[in-house]
């Protein structure tokens, strides 16, 4: 690879000084503690533990949110019934296979009649933490997103017109339906339903999560060196928050050209934010994805290039910080993104 000019604001650690202020308080308010040894013992811990969670760029996710729990029981049957797509052979869950990490491993997807889709699926898993839906982000929230897939000719190839004609065929569905919403079956209840479901898909307990809350030994020493590198490199300025990343938009190719060097033809898809927007400062740029459960969901990136998690770690670190990883940075780098791998519903991810 060619040299790339480095970002210096890239490879800062994101420790702010409020960041050290508050963590040097809890410091000091552990050392006026008196008492029983136990006590203070248990005290230091609660406010190091507090500190860590006010200064880290992440965060853990909650293991539990608030839905309408009948509204999702109905969502998850019409998540795994191919009744809304056009020949009734594809479900939402063909492409995001909830015991695959909430996709289906493939470079791109297949639709109904064979049809091979345009980009890489997104997990399902943890979507409700995105701060948009879809690569480009054209979908506010996950009601909206619903549409998308729904009415794609390459993915269910389907129209509402003929999915509210099915259900309401179907007497099951027609008659909790009408028990759940005063509106009866429309594309805003059935959306609705579908994204009461989708955010209980939450993946709460990886090990790192356990780690934020203050158990030391939930990871490893390389996971917890990676973790240190992630900080130190700059991974942390765009995969933060809860859902480690999710919550912003980037440039795929911030110090290189990805699109050039990649030595294939530029599509659509590539666009990125471009094609919802149209100001060319958009142009390759994507909401950038969730690093929760990555190492379950294979190939990577928009295009679904990179076809190991090892050759997603070298690439990012080349294209977005400039950066050329050793060895040792890429296995570290890699125990701590294996530490991501959370619980769905109370049972490991496959």
């Amino acid at each position: 690879m060619p040299a790339v000019k480095r970002s210096f604001s890239s490879l800062l650690p994101p420790l702010t000084v409020a960041g050290l202020i508050a963590l040097s308080a809890g410091l000091l308010l552990s050392l006026t503690w008196r008492g029983a040894p136990e006590e203070n013992s248990r005290k230091a811990t609660t406010a190091l533990t507090e500190g860590m969670r006010r200064t880290e760029p992440l965060s853990p996710l909650p293991r539990s949110v608030e839905v309408d729990t009948s509204k999702a029981a109905l969502g998850e049957r019409l998540f795994h019934d191919p009744i809304l797509s056009r020949d009734h052979t594809i479900s939402c869950a063909s492409c995001h296979p909830l015991n695959q990490g909430g996709t289906d491993r493939r470079a791109r997807s297949i639709g109904v009649a064979g049809a091979v889709g345009t980009i890489n699926t997104p997990t399902v898993l943890n979507s409700a933490f995105n701060v948009v839906q879809f690569w480009d982000g054209r979908a506010a929230t996950l009601e909206e997103q619903v549409s998308g897939p729904l009415t794609n000719p390459l993915e269910m190839a389907s129209n509402w017109m003929d999915v509210i004609a099915r259900l309401t065929a179907d007497r099951d569905y027609h008659e909790r339906f009408n028990l759940l919403y005063p509106a009866g079956i429309t594309p805003a209840t059935v959306a609705d339903a579908l994204a009461q479901f989708e955010r209980t898909l939450i993946t709460p307990d990886a090990p790192f999560d356990r780690y934020l809350r203050g158990e030391h030994d939930a990871i490893g020493e390389d996971a917890r060196e990676g973790y240190q590198r992630f900080k130190d490199y700059g991974c942390a300025s765009c995969h933060q928050g809860i859902n480690i990343g999710g919550n912003m938009f980037q440039r795929f190719g911030v110090m290189g050209d990805y699109f050039a060097a990649r030595q294939r033809a530029v599509e659509d898809a590539d666009l990125g934010r471009f094609t919802v927007t149209g100001r060319e400062e958009d142009r390759h740029v994507f909401k950038v994805p969730s690093l929760r459960n990555i190492a379950l969901t294979a190939p990577y990136f928009h295009d679904g290039s990179a076809a190991t998690l090892d050759e997603a770690v070298v690439v990012m670190a080349w294209y977005q910080l400039g950066r050329e990883l050793s060895v040792e940075d890429r296995r570290v780098l890699i125990a701590f993104l294996n530490s991501l791998t959370g619980q769905l519903r109370g049972e490991a991810i496959r």
